[in-house]
């Protein structure tokens, strides 16, 4: 899930940057600062969006700098456990598919992938479904659950995700189109007989 959040901090202005926009030389080494990093209570950094108040700068003995109070708001995505994500597959492994969701990637074990045993075609890059030949490839829109989440450490490389897909209304998008196409099928014949 995708957060904004208000933020209080102190950004350093370098003498070489006085004569530039204040606002903008502070954005821009804020998100220097916060971008990319993770924070357990909000999450990855993805942006400053703006700064709502910018204090007088002092300056220090010794450091030619500017230093500056700012409150400013950015967004950042966190990832919570049960929520359901959208992504897009972007690697195939015997073990499984790793899946982008927004700024952050996951893990969808083949054991979670379908209620079927999943075979890896290792030369066409897929996993497919043994009875269903239901297959998951690069590039695949999904839809799926976190069931395991790890934030450590301070990038998210270091973040482990967990994702299902063996559930009704997750899966591949398109296998999930099926899923409702039969059920509005059933539907209209249950309707007709009436």
């Amino acid at each position: 899930m995708y957060l904004v959040s208000k933020i209080e901090d102190t950004v350093r202005i370098p003498p070489s940057r006085f004569e530039e926009p204040l606002e903008e030389v502070a954005v821009e080494i804020l998100n220097e600062s916060y971008v990319g990093k993770i924070d357990k209570k909000l999450g990855l950094m993805v942006t400053v969006k703006e700064i709502e108040e910018i204090g007088i700068g002092k300056v220090i003995m010794g450091d030619g700098a500017a230093y500056h109070d700012v409150v400013f708001t950015a967004l950042s995505f966190k990832p919570e456990l049960h929520e359901v994500v959208e992504g897009e597959v972007i690697e195939i492994m015997e073990f499984g598919a790793f899946i982008r969701i927004g700024p952050m990637d996951g893990l969808v074990h083949v054991s979670q992938v379908t209620d079927d045993y999943i075979n890896y075609d290792g030369k066409r890059g897929a996993l497919i479904g043994k009875e269903s030949k239901k297959s998951l490839e690069e590039g695949n829109r999904v839809r799926a659950r976190i069931v395991a989440l790890s934030i450590k450490g301070k990038s998210s490389k270091e973040t482990k995700i967990g994702l299902t897909m063996r559930q009704p209304g997750l899966g591949r998008v398109e296998w999930i189109q099926e899923e409702k196409d039969k059920k509005n099928k059933k539907t209209k014949k249950t309707e007709e007989k009436k």
